[in-house]
């Protein structure tokens, strides 16, 4: 089965660990990363939330802007054109949780333009975005799927998901000290939906019903 390295960066510090690739179910439930080899978008248990926020990108040569992370085609990608470090910004109407980011790179196809090492922050706005998440990848090629979060949950075998208006995505660095970079797609993802209650006589549970489901 074939893997590929992720070196996170949490409060105790850098750790490695190796993502699997994965051809179809079952999906690991203990918070490590996952690796789709196929082309397009994994199916996968997280909701995708994406559709419910504004994206925006640091810079883009035209035809390759931010409306190529999200249109499911993967000959198409964001290329940047300005100076580093790169970076998306997806900004919510309104808090939600954030479990994990689902990102396509391809080492074969962009060699230089590949992301090597990704910053995750959050926040309630652009001004107060802290990091939570540092990624190390070597030579990925396909979609990878982790954490925002980088603290525990109450069991110890996941991580939290993170609340924010805001997620950014900063390119630090790129494989062979590359100027510009390459992401073909680009995924955020809730919490898994909970069961509904017995006792809940509305039980929706969708990011669409989520955002808009306490009244003013």
């Amino acid at each position: 089965m074939a893997t590929t390295n992720i070196t996170t960066t949490t409060p105790a510090g850098p750790s490695t660990v190796t993502a699997v690739v994965q051809n179809g179910p079952p999906i690991p439930k203990d918070g490590l990363p996952l690796m789709h080899s196929a082309r397009t978008p994994p199916v996968l248990p997280w909701p995708d939330i994406g559709h419910l926020a504004k994206w925006s990108v640091s810079s883009y040569k035209f035809g390759f802007g931010a409306e190529c992370l999200r249109d499911g085609d993967p000959d198409t990608f964001w290329h940047s054109d300005g100076p580093q470090p790169h970076f998306i910004t997806v900004e919510f109407p309104r808090k939600v949780a954030i479990q994990k980011i689902s990102i396509y790179l391809s080492w074969p196809q962009d060699d230089s333009y590949t992301p090597s090492t990704l910053a995750i922050r959050a926040g309630t706005g652009p001004s107060d975005l802290q990091d939570v998440r540092v990624a190390t990848l070597e030579k990925p090629d396909g979609w990878i799927t982790f954490d925002v979060s980088s603290e525990p949950d109450e069991d110890g075998n996941s991580f939290k998901p993170v609340h924010a208006y805001v997620l950014q995505v900063i390119v630090v660095q790129n494989h062979m000290s590359g100027k510009d970079t390459h992401i073909r797609g680009l995924r955020v993802l809730g919490p898994q939906e909970e069961d509904a209650t017995d006792g809940d006589p509305f039980p929706w549970k969708s990011p669409d019903f989520k955002m808009y489901e306490r009244l003013r």
